[in-house]
């Protein structure tokens, strides 16, 4: 609260001023004479004081420093070249499914199946887009919709991103956020296709993330969707990196769906070098890269299930690190520079967003192996579990809790937890944590969790194998 000041003149007291507005003045006083006097310099002298301070900007010495990239988007995971190595026979597969669209015929649904980074979205993109190019030049109706189902994770948003990719400038509307009926969308999507005509390709990509969430009453609208049609037509992709995934849909979905599958093998480390080397090609400067260097890039990656995403990251975090050091070369110490930091960007944040009781399993793990256990038992974890809840004060779950817990953690890759057979003495899981050695989780557990500090040097009764 500022003080009150009584200001005065020959005739009578004016109201009084709070102390801030008399300072607040006075300053506005001060820079107005500033303002004049700055005024009255010569214009050159102004300008050349502009331009120092112009000059001065952190990002002056970024821009003019050069750089080992020609284009570093084309090493960035959504960019599709005009050729995607070891890949003609999934491309092939697609190709005779689609060309029935050009005929004006429904092409079967289709599944495409494999892992991360095997090139399953690289294809579907690459072999709708020349469907539409080739359609454009033939004069038929063909579109592609490709919908990524871990972003857009619903029915309803799914059918009206669908119906708004349709969306005509001469329409009233777009299909709101949220807020009509389910039926209502559907029937929309319908009106609009029927009125753009000719054939759609709609691909959803990460579908088993969408079955799980929310259902396959997605995919039986729109596997069903041609029986609603009247000048149009329409297929689904369904993109997935789960094989397993059609035993959570009804019978007639999974029979509608899986018309078609097509496997996409990983990438061995030839295959992922030749694609490097296409991508360096086009992206950095020529005589960069070090012998061994794309080698190296492309075994890690092989290591980590044929993820091409993963070398193409590998090579661009790689060629950035040369870039902020000066060098005009990009060495093999690069790569492994990138690798860690890489490998610390990726687990960090799933670690900090474990819940409590899911960082206390881990924990638990980890005192295990700081004691040299390896191939550790689900009752040792949970033994050492029940004992760093009592430190920091936390009830312990049920053993079956605990069970699925460490499943989880094996999901999400901190741990592995093999499934092994005892005999009489039943079934038990072997647990080793698979977390980078630059990488300190309890740490990052602590800085997320207080009360976790501390916890790996307690002192712990630990139970003995038979």
């Amino acid at each position: 609260m500022g003080v009150n000041i009584l200001t005065s003149n020959s005739n009578y007291y004016s109201k009084p001023k709070i102390f801030s507005e008399v300072v607040g003045s006075a300053i506005r006083g001060t820079r107005t004479q500033e303002n004049y006097r700055a005024s009255a310099l010569p214009a050159n002298a102004r300008n050349t004081i502009g331009d120092a301070i112009m000059s001065d900007n952190i990002f002056d010495d970024i821009l003019n420093r050069k750089t080992l990239f020609l284009n570093k988007d084309l090493l960035r995971d959504n960019h599709t070249p005009d050729e995607l190595p070891h890949r003609m026979k999934e491309i092939k597969s697609l190709s005779l499914n689609l060309v029935e669209a050009l005929n004006g015929n429904i092409p079967s649904n289709m599944t495409l199946y494999g892992v991360t980074g095997a090139g399953k979205t690289a294809v579907a993109s690459y072999v709708c887009t020349q469907l539409e190019v080739k359609g454009s030049r033939i004069g038929r109706n063909v579109n592609s919709i490709m919908v990524n189902c871990r972003q857009i994770d619903t029915q309803y948003r799914v059918l009206a991103h669908i119906g708004n990719s349709l969306y005509e400038s001469y329409e009233i509307d777009e299909i709101p956020f949220t807020g009509w009926p389910v039926d209502r969308v559907f029937s929309e999507l319908v009106k609009r296709m029927d009125a753009k005509g000719g054939v759609f390709i709609i691909v959803l990509d990460e579908i088993d993330h969408l079955v799980r969430k929310a259902g396959d009453d997605l995919l039986y609208n729109l596997t069903n969707l041609n029986q609603s049609l009247k000048n149009a037509r329409s297929c689904v992709i369904g993109i997935s990196n789960d094989l397993k995934f059609t035993e959570f849909l009804d019978p007639r979905v999974r029979s509608r769906l899986g018309q078609l599958d097509v496997i996409f093998n990983p990438y061995d480390a030839s295959q992922l070098q030749d694609i490097l080397r296409q991508r360096a090609a086009t992206s950095i400067k020529e005589g960069v890269l070090k012998e061994g260097v794309i080698q190296l890039c492309s075994a890690l990656a092989a290591q980590e299930h044929g993820d091409a995403r993963c070398a193409l990251e590998l090579l661009r975090v790689s060629t950035e690190k040369a870039d902020e050091e000066g060098k005009n070369t990009v060495m093999l110490k690069h790569v492994r520079i990138a690798q860690s930091q890489i490998e610390a960007d990726q687990i960090t944040p799933v670690i900090t967003s474990l819940p409590k009781q899911q960082k206390l399993v881990l924990a638990a793990i980890l005192i295990n192996e700081k004691y040299g256990l390896k191939n550790i038992e689900t009752g040792q974890v949970q033994d050492i579990y029940a004992q760093v809840c009592a430190f920091v004060g936390q009830n312990a779950l049920t053993q079956r809790r605990v069970r699925m817990l460490i499943s989880n953690l094996d999901m999400l890759g901190l741990i592995t937890a093999r499934l092994i057979s005892r005999g009489r003495l039943g079934r038990t899981k072997e647990i080793n944590s698979c977390i980078p050695s630059n990488v300190d989780p309890m740490a990052i557990m602590g800085e997320a969790e207080p009360e976790m500090l501390g916890v790996l040097d307690k002192k712990y009764r630990h139970q003995t194998r038979l």
